[in-house]
């Protein structure tokens, strides 16, 4: 798995719990793993993109007021896939 992605499924268990399509896309998640990035974002539906669209902001300002720049960068970098 490449560091973007595991990146997103650290932030994806973080809402596993409480949203259930947030388990769904886990499991894409992880199905998509060996194929990088895009494969995995190609393999969302609407629903699924909207749900990261929605989270992957306030995530990304986490990172940044953490001062965590590498994990704000790879957070960024799926969410500008997703756009």
């Amino acid at each position: 798995m490449d560091t973007t992605l595991a990146y997103l499924r650290e932030v994806l268990s973080n809402y596993t719990e409480d949203y259930a399509l947030s388990r769904n896309i886990y499991v894409k998640l992880k199905q998509a793993a060996s194929e990088g990035e895009l494969a995995f974002v190609r393999s969302l539906d609407q629903e699924e993109t909207h749900f990261l669209n929605r989270i992957l902001p306030s995530e990304i300002d986490h990172a940044l007021d953490e001062q965590d720049y590498t994990r704000m960068s790879e957070l960024n970098h799926v969410y500008e896939l997703l756009i």
